[in-house]
């Protein structure tokens, strides 16, 4: 939205031709872009495939009401200044005018310079009230990086992902559905949220629904009271009563047994609780963000997943793209790690070569951001090179096929593309026969852990029930 009172996009929604036509004569000569438009969908649908700076809105428009247009408006638009006319209203629709934003109400007929000097007061108003929210925003997002929770990179698919991040952290409360894959970087993503918003200075707590047994699970989300199972010799609070006033995080949340479902759900839609063996309704006051690496839609189709609490989580959907799709990040994430980890080490960092560049891009990372930033790890601890050259790299990278040219033929059943669950159940496969079985190390060479590993033999019945001998 531009800042300057002239030159700004003024759209005029007006039914009556004469007008409308004299509106955007008389603003056009003063240097406004203006647009008219005579009806209530005509005028919503362009609203929404481009904001305007402020609107000049009729109170009728044929048999539709501009103080609806208003009101929806005001829901998805709220920085959009409105100023409303009409031939017909009162003193009563002036005020309910008011009470849903509009900043002045003017009566047919008008005086065009009270208009117009109407128009430039709002519209500067709104820019000193929009520079401030950008300094607030500069703040956050300096406050966000300096937490320890960046996330580096340049490409477009990030920068979508940060606009969008930007964007909910003004809401305190809505909820967020994080997706993407094991290691792509949502836990930074909900702690950018967090430190983002107003919630900052509160507690952000972290579960991993999948690392806890499920007997265990409703007691760390809602805490219990002494006695309330066999091993409960205390009283215990759980993550939203440890969270209160900021954040609470759910990671793989698609792990979730149904009926903790139907209690998280009550949580976030009636904010109160009971602790277990507890009789007191507890109210809390958290925003929860959720993330999964699994297809919560498909899962509510397959009935694993509720389809209430599905929606009333993915209030706002965020995707993670994996790092081979977002490639041209890989050389500032290897900078970022060997700065950090040769600092560990009183290391000076390391120079990426650019051969090293070229065989790190065109590998396919099935462990993600995590997978890379181990790999860069390794290297600074086992080189005392001051470059990064192809031979410090992995055997899984320099393996013939490791690369670009073997992605599409992993991917690929005949002429069918194969789901990214079935290349990711490969990837597993050839990691354990790689590794002779050994969980571990198949953890490591996929950039997991090795608690998320076993999660995921479940998840593809290819856990044998034995564990493995001689782990590390």
């Amino acid at each position: 939205m531009k800042l300057l009172t002239q030159g700004a996009y003024v759209m005029v929604v007006e039914d009556h031709r004469t007008t409308r036509e004299m509106l955007i004569e008389d603003l056009s000569g003063h240097g406004y872009e203006a647009q008219g438009l005579e009806s209530f969908g005509e005028a919503w649908s362009q609203i929404q495939e481009r904001a305007p700076d402020a609107v000049i809105l009729d109170l009728r428009l044929g048999t539709q009401s501009g103080m609806d247009l208003l009101r929806k408006i005001r829901g998805e638009f709220a920085d959009v200044g409105v100023i409303m006319i009409t031939g017909h209203g009162g003193v009563e629709d002036a005020e309910e005018a008011g009470q849903l934003g509009c900043y002045n109400f003017f009566l047919k007929p008008f005086n065009m310079a009270a208009v117009r000097a109407c128009l430039a007061g709002m519209l500067a108003e709104s820019a000193r009230r929009q520079g401030t929210e950008r300094e607030l925003e500069d703040l956050r997002e300096a406050r966000a990086s300096y937490a320890g929770h960046p996330l580096i990179g340049q490409s477009g698919t990030l920068k979508k992902v940060l606009e969008t991040v930007a964007r909910v952290a003004r809401s305190p409360s809505a909820t967020v559905l994080v997706r993407g894959e094991t290691g792509a970087g949502k836990e930074l993503i909900a702690r950018r949220i967090h430190a983002m918003s107003s919630r900052a200075q509160e507690p952000f707590v972290e579960l991993n629904c999948s690392a806890i047994p499920e007997n265990l699970l409703e007691s760390e989300l809602f805490g219990h009271e002494r006695g309330a199972f066999t091993d409960a010799r205390r009283q215990k609070k759980g993550i939203f009563e440890l969270a209160s006033g900021g954040t609470v995080f759910l990671d793989e949340i698609g792990e979730m047994s149904p009926s903790l479902q139907a209690k998280l759900l009550k949580v976030i839609d009636e904010k109160c609780f009971r602790r277990l063996g507890g009789l007191t309704e507890m109210r809390v006051d958290t925003r929860v963000i959720a993330a999964t690496h699994r297809d919560l839609a498909q899962l509510v189709q397959d009935g694993k997943f509720r389809e209430d609490l599905y929606h009333r989580l993915n209030v706002v959907p965020v995707f993670l793209p994996p790092l081979r799709e977002r490639a041209e990040d890989i050389p500032l994430l290897v900078s970022h790690f060997a700065k950090r980890f040769a600092g560990e080490l009183g290391k000076p960092e390391p120079r990426l070569l650019p051969e090293t560049e070229q065989r790190l891009r065109a590998y396919p990372w099935p462990g993600n951001v995590r997978e890379l930033r181990n790999v860069v790890e390794r290297i600074l601890l086992l080189e005392e090179d001051d470059t990064i050259r192809v031979e410090h790299l992995p055997p899984e990278i320099l393996a013939p096929g490791s690369g670009a040219s073997a992605a599409p033929e992993m991917a690929l059943r005949g002429d069918r593309v194969l789901p990214l669950s079935e290349i990711e159940r490969q990837a597993i496969l050839l990691a354990l026969e790689r590794t002779g079985g050994n969980k571990t190390r198949a953890a490591s060479q996929l950039g997991i852990s090795r608690q998320t590993l076993r999660t995921k033999l479940k998840e593809y019945a290819l856990e044998s029930g034995e564990d493995d001998d001689g782990e590390e």
